[in-house]
């Protein structure tokens, strides 16, 4: 029986017994195991702050980047439905690591062989290891599942609203795509000399919105811009944002025309899923 197991069972070892033991680590490295095993324990509590991919900032600002509300509800279900299903799989990985190491421990007690026992006890350091790693990056998933379930409460608080329907989901889509493409539009056309690019041109016809008309907006909304600077003033993010929803008032419906001039209805409301209320088999 070696020092990395008790009684058959494995238990945790420090970086030193893992490296400091093998016979190919030179001298001088000694000292450097046993300087960062004293400062392991801080390291490691710390470490435990980043157990996630993103940052909250990064979450709201720069992964959930939609710009209407209930399609930042969608792809703040996305983020749970994803951190979610990431969370099952690895409780189901740990679940078959441990059942495999005490199939481990139980060989090794039975098993007479050195260099079998051996190779066994270095299998079963191998597990611990896997199962203490998937455990780090399950609590920082758990915060980021309960970081985003914040969020989607709070859209809906801010919406005033318990749920979103599908129906609602499709009825804000021509919204959101006007207020997108726009976007893009402005911020292409501010590395252009005010001109939109090729790709939200291509955007803007897919949605039947005139072009020329958009690009026209585009040019009135930089002079303005460029008015306030000249007079000591400071355009606003804000003010970006209600211009996109002015842009929503001026081409809400040419989506519409578009799709039934080429035979489509752009919502079919018999194949939206209904509340089950509202069903209720009828």
């Amino acid at each position: 029986m070696t020092e990395e197991l008790q009684n058959g069972k494995s238990k945790e070892l420090t970086l030193t017994e893992k490296i400091g033991n093998l016979p190919s680590l030179p001298k001088q490295y000694k000292g450097m195991l046993k300087h960062i095993e004293q400062t392991m324990p801080a390291i490691r509590k710390s470490s435990s702050n980043f157990y996630k991919s993103h940052s909250q900032f990064m979450g709201t600002m720069l992964d959930v980047t939609a710009i209407s509300p209930i399609r930042s509800v969608k792809h703040t279900l996305a983020e749970i439905d994803k951190t979610r299903a990431a969370l099952e799989e690895a409780h189901i990985n740990l679940r078959k690591k441990d059942i495999e190491m005490r199939q481990k421990e139980d060989q090794l007690n039975n098993e007479p062989d050195a260099l079998k026992r051996e190779l066994l006890e270095t299998e079963i350091i191998h597990l611990q290891i896997q199962q203490k790693n998937t455990n780090n990056s399950m609590q920082g998933a758990l915060r980021k599942l309960s970081y985003f379930t914040t969020q989607y409460k709070s859209i809906l608080n801010k919406l005033g609203k318990e749920t979103i329907t599908e129906e609602e989901y499709e009825d804000e889509e021509e919204t959101y795509h006007i207020m997108t493409c726009m976007k893009q539009a402005l911020n292409a056309a501010r590395a252009r000399g005010g001109v939109i690019d090729e790709g939200n041109l291509i955007y803007l016809f897919d949605m039947g919105i005139n072009s020329a008309v958009a690009q026209q907006e585009i040019y009135s909304y930089l002079q303005r811009e460029n008015d306030m600077l000249n007079k000591g003033g400071t355009p606003t993010h804000e003010m970006t944002m209600q211009w996109l929803e002015h842009c929503v008032e001026r081409f809400k419906g040419d989506s519409v025309k578009f799709a039934e001039r080429r035979g489509f209805t752009l919502k079919d409301t018999k194949s939206l899923a209904q509340l089950e209320d509202k069903t209720n088999g009828k």
